[in-house]
């Protein structure tokens, strides 16, 4: 062999950058670095030359660059071949010409087929690359050839098109919002945790959306109708909302009810409906975002095929590449341990069957556990309404402002404590139940915590639009306005108490006075994003009662960001718990249609529909009810030829009940068609899975019939190695592989050489055991179409007889014996 080069001391240090005139191993190559074999294509095994391995004139350098060359331009090498060439060379003359008709079928194909074709390929990655950037170029130099001045400029303006696409996704990309500290989150905590922030985020788009909207056509006009404000500011007022901050564009009291006309020449501007018309188009639009955020997030996520693959899956695809931090990798392991064990558990609990006492026990468990939540929830809100009772018969009787200001504190206070720790008590009760799976315990928490904050809110809702609405306030739509507002802001407290003392406490007493409890708290995911889903609750609710309301919870949500962000990399660690945060963020986004936005929907219909409005403040003060005056701009536009079609929408659709009906009946047909498309899908993919398990198993079969066959009807004799040919291999590299071997023997050496040698042998027997199996397959197909030969032709025997003893038939049963006999005999 050439190649094979005497062996030479690999523990003797090599300069990185050798010089031909201090090299002492110049010409001479490192047989373990030597290039591989090239695959076969089309049947044949392509080889480089040997005389471009083997030219010691042109040194180390030229022989790895004359390989690299040749490696990754195969077309071009061995253009010229003599009738004197060896074959190794009449192989790369066919594989270049079989490689020259490949190219000019794919040029003929667009680029997908391209694509399609090349993967299909048994070639090196390299080499697909080269293939397809060379078909490619060819395709563009004759597209250019071809191309006319009209067909020229339509791709010079699609390709500039195409370039300002991924420029604006590039530089949308790099000012997204908190882009970097997402990616921070993700690659320390995992996707689990930064699920929650991506959820504030989103969020803070959505009130970003409100205030821009309800600044621009509510606030920007009423500053040209601005009265003064003769009020002082204390600084109480920003805890309060009270005070100073009455007569600003902050609350509803402060609209106009007139229309605003800065000057004759202009149109005037109806306050009424801008009002009304804003808050309704942002409603609608909110709801439209929910609604399809909720869809595609279901479609997306929700289906995993994941989960009916049992725990191979988990174990070799759930790991998260994203993370970087060395805890954080510990801590996803033990996720994993704790899921699979979990996933083990639930399969364990599934075969355990329980006796008609444990099972009543855990009924009986689980019936009080739901009755102590649900009393305890009712009881709160009966607290929260008769204590708001309490402080506004209160509040009547104190005259100092301040003081005054003071006790209106109460109740967002009482509501921020009733929010903090009932949700410990219901943790502590799903602690004392025994669910059958674990994450029957997370789901159970978070209904109850969400019918804990929306029965809170609900309560308060009634207070407001039975109460307030009902007495003697002035301007009770900027009451409920400063009520919404005080609880925004304690909320907000209360969470920065939490985070700033109640993690950092938690993590010095785990640290120092009680080891058991751990270093760091977990992150709650759960009761985070439900806090965040009650203060987004509040903001809804309280836009119509404070159009600037927005700014206050966006302010919020920027500040809650950044103060999760340093608490979690400084006081808390992921939870233990395994999350699914894909389908954790679909529940999130539920839960936030449902019940907090269509809640939201009911009170502000509710307030414009049925409530009556203040008669002394407001952009409604003269009207029975917020909707009267979307009537009286009807009547009045009633009278123009080019607004009847707009009337004509409203007494038809907006005012018909039948339009409602039947939009309402077409979005339970759809909900309910994707429903049993989305049960369809799940059941397809058992399906698949099942399908791929059965054919594993006939695949095993297959094997184990192949080497029964094997060892039962061909028995070959053992031949040397040195002295079988391989039958896929030419005669010249077989004894070029014996010599090799034998020059092994003689000389004793050791090393690459020996490795090199071995290699070809490995090979050599590795395409003689896969002839071989070709041999026994097709052994294997004869014997099981002589079988089936004897079975027709007993079939046929015994129907012969049953002819034999009267039964009809007999000409049939012959010419069936007669079938099986000539099948038999071509098996044969």
């Amino acid at each position: 062999m050439n190649s094979v080069q005497p062996e030479f001391d690999y523990n003797r240090e090599i300069p990185r950058y050798s010089d031909s005139r201090n090299n002492p191993y110049e010409g001479q190559i490192n047989p373990v670095f030597q290039h591989e074999q090239e695959p076969s294509y089309f049947g044949q095994s392509y080889e480089r030359p040997m005389h471009m391995d083997n030219d010691p004139s042109e040194g180390d350098t030229n022989v790895r660059r004359r390989s690299k060359k040749q490696s990754f331009l195969p077309m071009q090498t061995l253009n010229t071949a003599t009738p004197d060439s060896s074959p190794e060379q009449h192989a790369g003359l066919n594989y270049t010409q079989e490689n020259e008709k490949l190219v000019e079928k794919l040029t003929e194909m667009s680029n997908d087929d391209i694509d399609k074709e090349i993967r299909k390929l048994q070639r090196s990655l390299n080499d697909k690359r080269v293939l397809r950037n060379q078909v490619i170029k060819i395709k563009q130099r004759s597209a250019k050839s071809q191309r006319d001045c009209c067909s020229g400029c339509i791709y010079s303006v699609k390709k500039t098109f195409r370039k300002a696409r991924r420029f604006a996704s590039d530089v949308s990309i790099a000012f997204k919002l908190w882009h970097s500290t997402l990616k921070v989150i993700e690659g320390k905590f995992g996707t689990s945790i930064l699920s929650y922030f991506i959820f504030l985020r989103w969020l803070l788009a959505f009130n970003i959306f409100s205030f821009i909207i309800n600044f621009s056509f509510i606030t920007i006009p009423q500053f040209f109708d601005m009265r003064q404000n003769n009020l002082s500011f204390s600084g109480l007022e920003l805890l309060t909302g009270a005070g100073y901050f009455e007569e600003t564009i902050l609350y509803y009291g402060f609209y106009t009810n007139s229309t605003i006309q800065k000057e004759a020449n202009l149109a005037p501007y109806n306050m009424q409906l801008a009002y009304i018309f804003t808050i309704g188009l942002y409603l609608a639009t909110c709801f439209l975002i929910l609604l399809y955020s909720m869809g595609k997030s279901y479609r997306d996520h929700f289906i995993n095929p994941a989960s009916f693959s049992g725990n191979a899956a988990k174990l070799l695809c759930s790991w998260d590449f994203s993370i970087t931090n060395i805890k954080a990798v510990d801590l996803k392991k033990k996720h994993l341990s704790t899921q699979i064990k979990e996933t083990l558990s639930e399969k364990l609990m599934e075969k355990l069957k329980l006796t008609l006492k444990e099972k009543i026990a855990r009924f009986s468990i689980h019936v009080v556990a739901w009755i102590l939540s649900t009393g305890i929830a009712v009881g709160c809100c009966a607290g929260v309404y008769e204590l708001c009772t309490i402080v506004d018969g209160v509040q009547r009787n104190i005259t100092v402002p301040l003081t005054k200001q003071a006790s209106t504190l109460v109740v967002p206070v009482v509501v921020s404590l009733i929010n903090l720790l009932v949700p410990l008590v219901y943790a502590t009760l799903g602690l004392m139940e025994t669910y059958k799976y674990p994450r029957h315990y997370i789901y159970a928490v978070i209904i109850r915590n969400v019918l804990l904050k929306i029965s809170i809110i609900g309560i308060l809702c009634y207070y407001w639009l039975n109460y307030v609405a009902k007495s003697d306030k002035e301007c009770w739509e900027s009451y409920v306005g400063q009520d919404i507002y005080r609880l925004v802001v304690i909320d907000f407290l209360f969470a920065l108490i939490g985070s700033l003392f109640g993690e950092l406490v938690r993590r010095i007493i785990g640290t120092h006075c009680c080891k058991k409890l751990g270093k760091k708290p977990e992150f709650d995911i759960a009761r985070n994003v439900l806090d965040l889903i009650y203060a987004q609750t509040l903001a809804w609710i309280g836009i119509f009662f404070s159009p600037l309301l927005p700014l206050i919870q966006m302010i919020k949500l920027f500040i809650i960001f950044y103060l999760k962000t340093v608490s979690l990399m400084m006081n808390c660690i992921p939870p233990r718990r395994a999350w699914r945060a894909s389908q954790m963020t679909t529940i999130f986004i539920f839960l936030l249609f449902f019940p907090s936005f269509a809640g939201v929907l009911c009170v502000i219909g509710v307030t414009v529909w049925r409530t009556h409005p203040s008669k002394a403040c407001g952009p409604f003060q003269s009207l029975d009810t917020p909707y009267e005056s979307i009537t009286n701009w009807m009547a009045t536009i009633n009278f123009f030829v080019d607004a009847k079609w707009i009337v004509w929408i409203y007494n038809n659709i907006v005012t018909s009940v039948l339009f409602f009906y039947i939009l309402t009946l077409i979005i339970l047909i759809i909900s309910y068609l994707y429903m049993q498309i989305v049960r369809g899908r799940k059941i397809m993919v058992k399906h698949l899975l099942k399908q791929i398990g059965n054919e594993g198993n006939d695949k095993v079969f297959l094997l184990k019939e192949l080497r029964k066959t094997h060892n039962s009807h061909i028995a070959p004799a053992i031949v040397p190695y040195e002295k079988q040919p391989p039958p896929s291999q030419g005669v010249q590299e077989f004894h070029i592989a014996n010599e090799s071997k034998a020059s092994l023997r003689r000389s004793g050496s050791i090393g690459a050489t020996d490795a090199l040698a071995l290699a070809m042998m490995a090979r050599h027997e590795a395409e003689l055991e896969e002839d071989t199996q070709a041999a026994n397959e097709r052994n294997l197909r004869a014997s099981r179409g002589k079988s089936d030969a004897m079975a027709m032709i007993m079939r046929a025997r015994q129907e012969a007889e049953a002819e034999a003893t009267g039964q009809p038939g007999t000409s049939e049963a012959l010419a069936m014996a007669m079938r099986a006999r000539q099948q038999a005999e071509m098996d044969r």
